[in-house]
């Protein structure tokens, strides 16, 4: 068997306030994405989502079901996105193979049996970024290119957060039951990401920073708008994201990251916002 799994449990905001470093990073931070051959799932009650990442090496990767769902196979009741943040790679879903590349996405709906992940090239293999909300329908297997993704610029240089939106997993490119996934990329000379900043208690979010330089950092914010927290984070790691609590971050330099979210609905624009000089 190549999955392993751990549950967190969900955290109030008073409970947070009074968490140190550690706990706050124990409670929040998955500090390890990527395994060679290994699938590792980080469940969290928030919304009973599922994080991981399949970067397959040695040779193809099976998705398995883990003890905790309870089900004959993993998407028995639940449907599964991705986002390839390594070399060429090819996912086969139910005997359906698709080719994807550096930062191309795949949904797979409901319902799929047996996924199998590939990589091209055992020397730059693929990291298949993966994440995965419970359904209540079967909705179409389908890749989407960076072509054909809702593409949005926004923010400016002179305020550091200059950036592009590429909505990949998300209802205004294809249908999904509440699972949605992007990738924010921020351009040379912007550190900023998400601010201001917002909080949505109908949904909850995990973040995954990578291109990351070597020797940088981005400090990820979270916490209600009047008691924020924390938390450091180095290249190719992911944080829970509260629906009570505001997600943004600055890094010692540029970078990108990918936002997956699930909860009531799957209005992308539904966001509370913070102004900037009312945060704590």
């Amino acid at each position: 068997m190549n999955t392993k799994y751990e549950s967190r449990y969900a955290s109030s905001p008073n409970e947070v306030k009074s968490m140190d470093t550690a706990q706050l990073r124990q409670a929040f931070l998955i500090e390890k994405i990527f395994e060679a051959d290994v699938i590792s799932w980080v469940y969290t009650h928030y919304d009973r989502y599922l994080t991981a990442g399949a970067m397959p090496v040695k040779g193809s990767v099976v998705l398995e079901t883990i003890d905790l769902l309870k089900a004959e196979y993993f998407l028995e009741r639940r449907e599964l996105g991705m986002i390839n943040v390594g070399g060429d790679g090819t996912v086969e879903v139910d005997g359906e193979k698709f080719d994807i590349t550096f930062k191309e996405a795949l949904y797979i709906g409901r319902g799929s049996r047996k996924v199998v992940f590939h990589s091209k090239d055992a020397s730059n293999p693929a990291k298949f970024y993966l994440n995965s909300t419970p359904a209540h329908r079967t909705y179409p297997t389908r890749k989407v290119s960076r072509n054909e993704a809702d593409v949005v610029t926004l923010g400016a240089l002179e305020t550091s957060n200059h950036r592009t939106i590429n909505k990949l997993l998300v209802n205004s490119v294809l249908e999904t039951c509440q699972l949605q996934m992007g990738m924010t990329e921020l351009k040379p000379g912007s550190v900023w990401n998400t601010m201001p900043a917002h909080t949505h208690d109908r949904r909850m979010e995990v973040y995954f920073y990578f291109e990351i330089p070597a020797e940088q950092s981005v400090c990820h914010f979270m916490g209600q708008p009047q008691e924020t927290r924390h938390i450091w984070m180095q290249n190719e790691q992911a944080v829970i994201s509260p629906p009570w609590s505001v997600h943004s971050g600055a890094g010692t330099s540029n970078y990108t990251f990918i936002w997956g979210m699930a909860g009531e609905n799957l209005d992308y624009g539904d966001m509370d916002f913070c102004k900037i000089t009312e945060l704590r």
